[in-house]
């Protein structure tokens, strides 16, 4: 691992984004015991050497958010309760300051040991910076390097993200008046459907790797392997989700200059999506609807006890009578984001409409209150 925070951004940028991590370090001391307080980590592009370096008049400047994870001894729940709130509160002070979102995450170091290779995990113990000074604190979390266990179901996790990002510039998209902010917005968020769609693939295969550079070297290999016309696309679209990655820019352009790049993209996340899914739950799905209305269950990994608790504590007791409480909450957002995105004619007809309605647990029939109420669930089960 490299010292640097990027990889060719200025001396001055390297030195502010060295200040913000101590000056995040010193805000964790002051709010979390030293006894309690194992370490502090920052993860992400810059914690990777990999952060994007946006040119501005002004000089370098960061772009990306600075995620720092928090490991505390102790009940991961009472951590959560106790110093959750403060730590939110610093972030958003030293956002501020920082120009860029700053974000804590509480973690055990326990149950990072513990717990099964994901692709959170093998991120984090393949690229980051230990602020604090023991250089050995994951030390003993190497089995999260093995890439090539990282299951498919994380691999659907991130591309429902990155769709999901697509979704919301849609609704952007639509707006009127377009601010510059929702073209920034929607730029950002095509770029990251761009590089995503790549790392997806090179994950579902076992190729996946901690370095946007080193995905992007691997990704080409992959089209002797996948015998699919929309491969080659998606390593034209890593090519730009790469650049804008490692060199943002602030888009500040009119909405219809967007229109053709997402509507592109989207069909390629389409192809990518029925691909993905239909090798996950070992099942064809010859279109969206039909996935949408699959029956089987799209989460198996997450056992029914747990299932049913989780939406107890989402949606209320009264939940765990309703018909499909069994299932974990993200196969609400697995169900209805394929309609949203990709068939929003269907959407008109009662019975999509009445679907969509029950997975998101709304009465709205307003394609923008769908939306929100999407989004909502999203940001708990993302």
């Amino acid at each position: 691992m490299t010292n640097r925070f990027t990889l060719d951004g200025s001396d001055a940028l390297e030195g502010e984004l060295c200040k913000l991590t101590q000056d995040a370090l010193a805000g964790v001391r002051a709010l979390i015991p030293k006894h309690r307080l194992q370490g502090l980590v920052l993860g992400g592009g810059y914690g990777r050497g990999e952060g994007g370096v946006l040119n501005t008049k002004h000089g370098h400047r960061p772009y990306n958010d600075l995620e720092f994870f928090v490991f505390l001894r102790g009940s991961t729940w009472l951590n959560e309760r106790k110093y959750r709130d403060p730590l939110h509160h610093l972030g958003e002070e030293l956002s501020v300051k920082a120009g860029i979102e700053v974000e804590f995450k509480i973690l055990s170091l326990e149950k990072f040991r513990a717990s099964p290779v994901s692709m959170f995990y093998y991120d984090l113990i393949s690229g980051h910076k230990i602020v604090t000074d023991d250089e050995t604190l994951l030390s003993d979390c190497e089995h999260h390097r093995a890439a090539h266990r990282i299951p498919l179901y994380e691999c659907s996790r991130l591309l429902m993200n990155r769709c999901s990002g697509l979704l919301f510039a849609l609704d952007r998209l639509q707006r009127n008046p377009f601010s510059a902010g929702d073209s920034d917005f929607v730029g950002r968020n095509i770029a990251k459907a761009q590089l995503a769609f790549g790392d997806v693939l090179l994950a579902a295969c076992g190729q996946y790797h901690w370095s946007c550079r080193e995905r992007h070297r691997r990704l080409p290999k992959l089209r002797e392997e996948i015998n699919a016309p929309w491969v080659e696309q998606i390593c034209e679209e890593h090519t730009e989700g790469l650049l804008f990655k490692l060199h943002p820019q602030a888009a500040d352009e009119p909405a219809c200059n967007f229109v053709e790049r997402h509507a592109r993209l989207s069909e390629l996340g389409r192809k990518l999506w029925l691909w993905l899914e239909s090798r996950r739950l070992n099942s064809k799905f010859p279109n969206v609807r039909a996935y949408a209305f699959a029956p089987q269950k799209k989460c198996p990994e997450v056992h029914s006890i747990k299932a049913r608790a989780i939406s107890a504590r989402a949606f209320g007791i009264s939940s765990l009578v309703q018909r499909g409480s069994h299932r974990y909450p993200r196969e609400r957002l697995l169900n209805a984001l394929p309609l949203l995105l990709w068939d929003s004619e269907a959407t008109r007809e009662p019975a999509v409409a009445q679907f969509i309605q029950k997975q998101l647990r709304t009465s709205s029939i307003d394609y923008h209150e769908w939306v929100l109420a999407y989004q909502r669930i999203w940001g708990r089960f993302n």
